[in-house]
């Protein structure tokens, strides 16, 4: 008998008892919470998810889409970045003023590889105003979860109002729980037990958000 068969077998004797539960899962917790706080335009919302990116300490950035290509070029030189990782499906306007070599993606990359890339730019899912947090899903402007995990410096992208909601219920809507999801609130960081704050650990050291808008003042969705 391997350890396998041991391990699940008291599993099995420790719920032997146990009835089974047939309510729906959709039942079985009460989902009467609120789904945000406040109403606000889509102005506030981005203001707030600005100002909380900026508690988290990521470069918060804002611009139009003629601008955009000539703000990620100064962006990318002002880090002297010589490589730039792109996704496959990144949006070529958006480079289109950058001289770096661009690398892209694939899956015979190695972390060694990707680890002498000295940028990354990227599109994003959804952005959560109330956490400052931007979500990844794998799309074709964002790319595998590795490329936004081992570069130093990441550009993240967010189509405003679009792709910004206040709260984390209104952004799961809108997730596929099955994509390789990615939540980034600021650069990586860690501390130790004298919580001494070191970035970079886990993943991108600078992470800089650019907020794209045409304009408008309509409700966030």
């Amino acid at each position: 008998m391997s350890s396998r068969d041991v391990i699940l077998g008291r599993v099995r004797r420790a719920i032997a008892d146990v009835r089974p539960d047939d309510t729906p899962y959709e039942q079985a917790f009460a989902r009467d919470y609120l789904r945000e706080h406040g109403e606000r335009s889509v102005a506030e919302t981005v203001d707030l998810l600005a100002e909380n990116l900026a508690d988290y300490r990521a470069v918060v950035h804002r611009t139009d889409p003629g601008e955009l290509p000539y703000l990620i070029m100064r962006l990318l030189a002002a880090r002297g970045s010589r490589y730039v990782l792109v996704p496959p499906g990144l949006p070529p306007e958006w480079m289109s003023a950058a001289d770096p070599t661009r690398i892209h993606d694939r899956a015979v990359s190695t972390a060694h590889e990707l680890d002498r890339v000295e940028s990354v730019v990227t599109g994003c899912a959804v952005a959560i105003a109330e956490t400052g947090t931007i979500v990844l899903d794998g799309g074709p402007d964002q790319g595998r979860r590795r490329i936004t995990l081992v570069p130093d410096h990441h550009v993240c992208v967010v189509r405003v109002p679009d792709q910004v909601v206040s709260s984390v219920p209104l952004a799961l809507g809108r997730l596929d729980p099955k994509r390789p999801l990615t939540w980034i609130s600021g650069p990586s960081a860690t501390s130790d037990i004298e919580l001494d704050r070191v970035e970079g650990v886990h993943g991108p050291r600078t992470l800089e958000v650019v907020l794209v808008s045409a304009g408008g003042d309509e409700r966030a969705p």
